[in-house]
């Protein structure tokens, strides 16, 4: 008996240490190298479900980003603010430059016209009077604005202002990345909780309003051709100033895929056109290339769910070895599947245990598989035990060796 129980003490000790089994299959995956010629000197197209970049030109150069700016303005003010509310303009709103809608210091707006004004002809003045709404000040504003990319995920954007001019601040000017600025716009229309009403404005082909007295009479005509040049398009916002040069984001969806173009010094005067040119390059490219695949389609390794090893279990003798099944557990965190280029391969990797120390419960975790497409895990599938086994105690000793005891006397 003292003998069993020094053994005992032994297996605890050896199998404190848990060995992890890592299987690995199809290791091949495509690098895009595709040279598409772009006028852009930073580029962006990106799935805007996943937020995954599929093909980028200098995507993570700090640059200014004009009136592309005004995206971040409309969203952040359609998540914190009612579209009835009345808006009374401030002289500072009121003195910005061209382009203005041209209000006056102390005229009251309906704030749902101003969005309009903001993304239909990009007024400035409209912008300035909204963030002085919302957020207090446009310091306030820019906070918020700044706390919505931080949410969002973007990295490498600085908002000073709500419409987009150019400005510094300390060491840091008005400026985001074309990566960023994909990010913003896949979030305004794809995750936002008010996508909708985003979309609904910035698909507005004109608008007329009043100020609240009803003496002054307005009209609003959208400028984003993009919106008539392909099926599918959703949404956009133009941009310009003398350091930004033509700037442009636009959103796409066709069969089930949603994509986002986002381009920034996209040349200068007299050469308006060339957004529009990169935009339905890189769209195209992104149609025919990049389809939707499910993981579900991808063959799991076989040693997933076969059985581990449990050490230290009531089995039917002493000292014997155990085995607990595997199953894949019905949960599973990630994207269910993705928009993969032609010639890309998904990489299953497992992750785990080879052995277990009893006592182990049913729907213990001890393992995953991960799928990664390029360098990113894009899902995760958790692997449980189907079933338990108990701990070897004194009671199973002792009833173990009066068992043996009793066939021994027979």
């Amino acid at each position: 008996m003292k003998r069993y129980v020094r053994d005992k003490k032994f297996v605890l000790l050896s199998v404190a240490m848990v060995i992890v089994i890592l299987v690995q299959q199809t290791v091949y995956v495509h690098a895009d190298e595709t040279d598409l010629r772009l006028y852009a000197k930073a580029a962006v197209l990106m799935d805007a479900d996943s937020g995954r970049v599929l093909y980028e030109r200098c995507g993570d150069e700090q640059m200014a980003m004009a009136s592309t700016t005004k995206i971040m303005t409309l969203i952040v003010t359609l998540e914190n603010a009612s579209l009835d509310d009345t808006v009374e303009v401030s002289s500072y709103a009121a003195s910005m430059p061209q382009v203005r809608l041209g209000m006056r210091s102390g005229e009251r707006y309906r704030l749902r016209d101003l969005t309009l004004s903001l993304m239909l002809e990009s007024h400035n003045d409209s912008a300035v009077a909204i963030a002085e709404h919302v957020g207090g000040s446009v310091e306030q504003f820019a906070a918020l604005m700044n706390q919505k990319a931080a949410e969002i995920g973007c990295e490498d954007t600085y908002y000073i202002t709500p419409n987009g001019l150019d400005a510094v601040q300390s060491e840091r000017f008005h400026s985001t990345t074309a990566r960023d600025l994909a990010l913003v716009m896949s979030y305004c229309v794809t995750k936002s909780p008010q996508r909708e009403t985003f979309l609904e404005i910035t698909r507005t082909p004109n608008h007329s309003f009043t100020d609240l007295s009803g003496s002054r009479s307005f009209s609003c005509v959208n400028h984003n051709a993009f919106l008539g040049m392909m099926t599918g398009a959703l949404s956009g916002k133009t941009g310009f100033t003398n350091k930004a040069g033509y700037c442009y984001v636009g959103a796409l969806r066709r069969d089930g895929r949603t994509f986002v173009v986002a381009l920034l010094a996209c040349g200068w005067p007299n050469h308006k056109t060339y957004k529009w040119s990169d935009t339905r390059t890189l769209m195209e490219y992104g149609l025919a290339h990049y389809k939707y695949r499910s993981f579900d389609e991808v063959a799991l390794p076989a040693e997933a769910t076969t059985d581990i090893v449990v050490s230290n279990g009531q089995s039917s003798r002493i000292g014997g070895r155990m085995c607990v099944p595997v199953k894949i557990d019905g949960e599973m965190t990630g994207m269910e599947g993705l928009l993969m280029h032609e010639d890309e391969k998904v990489t299953v990797t497992l992750h785990k245990v080879r052995e277990l120390t009893a006592p182990v419960r049913e729907g213990q975790t001890v393992g995953y598989i991960s799928y990664a497409v390029g360098n990113q895990e894009w899902k995760r599938t958790e692997l449980v035990t189907a079933g338990e086994i108990k701990a070897v105690d004194l009671k199973w000793c002792i009833h173990r060796v009066v068992e043996r005891w009793m066939i021994l006397d027979n």
